[in-house]
This record gives structure tokens, sequence and C-alpha cells, in this order.
């Protein structure tokens, strides 16, 4: 748990800071590397997230249920982020950022954030929930793709970091940087420790958190089919980017295999 936490803020914290201290880069590098993260994200979700939310699940329509609300309330937190957190870097105008924009950008940011933060609680177990709610022995799962899981959120949360820095250094102040990136980098931590602060005390039940679960998954389907359309937005076959995730596709496979 706590090397989940160092993993999760130094992540954040040095993606952002490349991003203020490199402030000449490539768009097109950056978009290579989202499409990678982004397939990595996609990848992870099918091989791992959904078939463990959907394992001897008692009422499989309702978990589906709440994957589609997750898919839409990430387009709801898409409107205050401006889409950040898929890579989208827009600069807005100082007076914008001055009044509402940085903080709508940063309300939905850290909501996301937060939200994929719980997929990590009580080390990322997904499985101990399922067990609780259906009362079945899956917990030979837990180990199993869950350091998987861990990294694919990570490879998210750089570019995540980077395209936030981005936005904020066209309208304020280094220090007013670095401050909301850090909120930033803490968003997803304290999400795995609430999580698993709510499970462990029984305040919730396993049932409730895997409602958490798929609401989750739904974002992150949101998340990485956006990359996708983003990325070509002209509808041309580019071949690198085909490449890209066809490698991105290739680890995840190998890696819930392994780990």
């Amino acid at each position: 748990m706590v090397l989940n936490f160092i993993l999760l803020f130094a992540t954040a914290m040095l993606a952002g800071g490349l991003a203020y201290f490199i402030p000449s880069w490539e768009e097109r590098y950056f978009k290579l590397v989202l499409v990678f993260a982004g397939s990595y994200l996609f990848a992870i979700t099918v091989l791992h997230i959904l078939p463990e939310l959907f394992m001897d699940a008692i009422d499989a329509p309702k978990m589906g249920l709440y994957i589609l609300v997750g898919f839409f309330l990430q387009q709801i937190l898409a409107l205050f982020s401006t889409g950040v957190e898929h890579g989208h870097i827009h600069h807005p105008s100082h007076q914008h950022a001055a009044n509402a924009g940085v903080w709508t950008i940063m309300i939905g940011l850290f909501m996301h954030a937060f939200l994929e933060g719980t997929l990590l609680g009580n080390e990322g177990s997904l499985s101990a929930h399922l067990h609780d709610h259906s009362g079945h022995d899956h917990h030979h799962h837990h180990h199993h793709g869950s350091n998987n899981l861990l990294f694919g959120i990570l490879l998210h949360k750089g570019p995540e970091a980077f395209a936030l820095v981005a936005v904020l250094m066209s309208s304020l102040k280094k220090r007013w940087i670095f401050a909301l990136l850090t909120i930033f980098a803490l968003a997803s931590p304290l999400g795995m420790l609430l999580s698993n602060y709510l499970y462990e005390s029984k305040i919730l039940g396993g049932g409730t958190m895997n409602v958490f679960y798929g609401i989750v998954a739904g974002s992150f389907l949101h998340i990485s089919t956006t990359i996708f359309f983003e990325s070509s937005p002209d509808h041309r076959f580019y071949l690198n980017k085909v490449i890209v995730s066809m490698i991105a596709f290739a680890l995840a496979i190998s890696l819930e295999m392994l780990l």
C-alpha cells in the first residue's frame, strides 16, 4: 500500500515536472505516448477489470449498468477537465484561467484520479470484494494481474500530469502550478486509501465497492477510446500508431499472464 502510494504520487510529480522543465517538446511524440497508454489502459480494462467484475456476479446486468454510468460520468467530468485526462492540451487565456477555468479543470481531473485510485484499495484486490459480494472464493485472482493494473494506472497518470502542467503553464505562476500538481498527484493515493479504509472497516461492503469499480471501468473505457479517436481526428490510417497500440496490447497480455 505504501509503495503504491509513493509510485502514484511520484509518477504524477515527475511527469508534471518534466512538462515544466522541458517546455519545447514534440507533440507527435506525446501523442504516441498517449496512444500507448490508452491502448494499455483499454487492454487491462478488458483483460483484467471487466472479467473480475463479472465473475460469478449475482446480478451481472446491473454491473453492466454501473459500467455504462461510469462511461457517461467520465463524459461529464471531461466537460470540467476539458479532456486533460486523455491528453487534450489547450491554452486558456489568462482571464479565463484566473476565473473558473483552472478550478473546473482541477475539479474534473481530481475526481477522475480519485475514482481510479479506488481500484487499488485493499492492495488492488477486486477479487476480495467479489468474494464478499458473491460468497465464493476468488482470492486466487488477487495477485494475478494486480501489478498489471497498477502499471496501467501509472502509464495513464504520467501523460495526464504532463498535460495538466502544459495547460497551466500558459496562465499561472510557478508556485501555483506545482501546488495544483501536488493536489492532483495526491488524488489517486487518497482514493486508494479511502477505498481500503471503507472496505477494511466494513463501512461499505464488497457489493458497494464493486459499484465504484464498475464506474471506474466505464471511465477507463471512455478515456481509452477517446484517445484512439482523438489521435486520428481525420480518420486516416497511421501505421506508427497501430504498431504502438499492438505493442501495448502485447505487453498488457504478457504481463497479465505472468504477474
